[in-house]
């Protein structure tokens, strides 16, 4: 279909602002987003373009003056309006934006109450904590923030840890944290069920009141389908008779899914799929639906995307899938408020787009599970791959090779092995004595956990600054964050020390109605310039 071939509504007749046809007008009138724009047609070239305020007259309508053939007016477009009105009202956030809960508290209290404070929702990285840690956090945060302020933590699957996973929702619980982000579950456990189904109530009305909601992150349609879905019976029951949640709780809990809202995670920094978005995304909302439909389910299950967004394109192309909300991770450990260190953040701040690789994860070690870290300036990913493959090819720390031995002391853990193991004997017979158990009983998982020392303490080194041991940092990093470098650079973002997590925040979403505005205009024939896709980073309030 041609421009000619549109239907034309009416007219249009400017006022103070001419008509915008050719590229230096189109670029100066595409950004003004939070006004309606009218798309026209010169009359006399043919050419599509936009108008701006004046008014608009029906067709058949005598214009006094120069009129232009109206073909279509959008409405204002607002950054608040790019995802599901639900998740606003929900939450009762004002934007459609969450930032993630990064592990060993590098998503800080103070970042937590920053995007609060701006009407954001953002989870504290309580993932690696003790629970008496997150405990302080959980204080510092209720202190600072109004009763009601919209927040959340972190609760993340431990395994090899299950006591903790426990500790943690009992802890939520008693201390009203009314949201957490569920990340690396492969399956429901008790735990996450308890959670979810406690405070469970039936209003007057009939309408089920949700007191706790979870975010669960996923990144496949198996473990999405057990969030989507109501808890197993069977688990519901376990939980009734040993009496952690209630006959009602457990009733209600069998007619609602487990989350109400689900992150789909991308390739994103840290334990990642390397999934791509544009591919899993649909997966999962055609899986919500197919769900909701067989559940008979009357509440919206708001689906958000996260993973590979550092840009206000990757952005829009999130809420051009249906995003509900986006979630962003990698960009905000370079964040002032981060607790990332500044050495950490220099060496993110260089980063390009493929100074990123995989590496063995600290608490999946011996499981063969990988985390997505950064490249550049460090030697962790490297080590961390020695270190594993030795694991792999040797029973014990008594079977390696003299050789080999030697090595990892001198350039990897800088001690002897023995050393490293009395040090990782006292932690976990305080953390847990059973792994030390364990240990004592099997020389390949003793072996295991001395291996894990420097995986635990490379993350610590980069979150603390150690100096001497830079070339050591785990920085978890996805490619967004040398996407947001590439965009950023020679703005205000292009400095770490203005990189606070609100002004990340509201730069990608304003950039992201910007390039929404533009494909508006150049699906209804406008020859939008490409630059016009584009937003340059600058102070927002």
């Amino acid at each position: 279909m041609g421009a000619f071939d549109l239907q034309v509504l009416g007219s249009w007749v400017p006022d103070k602002i001419a008509p915008a046809f050719h590229r230096d007008a189109l670029m100066a009138v595409v950004p003004r987003v939070r006004e309606p724009i009218h798309v026209i047609r010169d009359g006399a070239e043919g050419a599509v373009g936009v108008g701006l305020g004046g008014h608009s007259l029906p067709a058949g309508q005598q214009a006094p003056g120069q009129a232009y053939p109206l073909m279509a007016s959008l409405p204002a477009l607002y950054p608040e309006w790019l995802g599901d009105r639900s998740f606003g009202e929900v939450h009762g956030v004002r934007f459609p934006y969450v930032a993630g809960a990064m592990a060993n508290g590098i998503a800080t209290t103070e970042l937590v109450i920053a995007m609060a404070r701006e009407r954001m929702l953002a989870f504290f990285g309580a993932a690696g904590l003790t629970p008496e840690r997150v405990a302080e956090a959980v204080d510092e945060i209720q202190a600072e923030l109004p009763e009601g302020a919209a927040w959340g933590s972190n609760l993340i699957h431990s395994p090899n840890e299950p006591d903790v996973e426990e500790a943690l929702v009992d802890l939520y619980l008693a201390k009203g944290v009314r949201r957490v982000s569920a990340s690396a579950f492969l399956g429901l456990t008790p735990s996450v069920v308890r959670y979810a189904a406690r405070g469970l109530r039936q209003l007057p009305d009939g309408t089920i009141h949700r007191e706790n909601m979870v975010f669960a992150k996923i990144s496949r349609p198996e473990v999405a389908r057990r969030f989507l879905t109501p808890a197993p019976p069977e688990m519901l029951a376990a939980l009734r008779s040993a009496g952690s949640i209630s006959a009602e709780e457990a009733r209600l809990a069998a007619h609602l899914p487990i989350a109400e809202d689900i992150t789909v995670e991308a390739d994103s920094g840290g334990h990642t799929d390397n999934q791509t978005l544009t591919a899993l995304f649909p997966t999962i909302l055609a899986l919500r639906d197919g769900l909701a439909a067989h559940h008979g389910y009357h509440r919206p299950i708001r689906v958000g995307a996260a993973g590979g967004l550092g840009t206000p394109a990757a952005v829009a192309a999130a809420f051009s899938l249906g995003a509900a909300f986006v979630l962003t991770g990698t960009v905000n450990q370079a964040a002032v408020e981060s607790g990332l260190s500044e050495n950490g953040k220099k060496l993110l701040a260089e980063a390009e787009l493929a100074d990123v690789l995989m590496a063995p994860a600290a608490d999946m070690f011996e499981l063969g599970v990988k985390v997505q870290v950064l490249k550049r300036g460090t030697m962790f990913g490297v080590r961390a791959a020695q270190l594993y493959e030795a694991y792999v090819d040797h029973g014990s720390m008594e079977e390696l090779p003299a050789e080999l031995r030697g090595r990892l002391e001198r350039d990897i853990f800088r001690s002897k092995l023995e050393d490293v193991w009395a040090e990782t004997k006292g932690f976990f017979e305080v953390r847990d004595p059973r792994e030390v158990e364990r240990a004592n009983n099997d020389p390949k998982h003793k072996m295991a956990l001395v291996f894990r020392w420097y995986l635990g303490k490379s993350s610590r080194w980069a979150i603390d600054g150690v100096a001497d041991r830079r070339a050591d940092y785990q920085i978890w990093c996805g490619p967004a964050m040398g996407a947001f470098n590439a965009w950023t650079a020679g703005s205000r973002l292009a400095e770490p020390e203005n990189r606070t997590v609100t002004q990340i925040a509201l730069n990608l979403l304003e950039g992201a109605a910007v390039a929404t505005r533009a494909q508006q205009l150049r699906s209804y024939g406008v020859a939008v310039p490409a630059e016009a896709f584009r937003f340059q980073p600058r102070l927002l309030a």
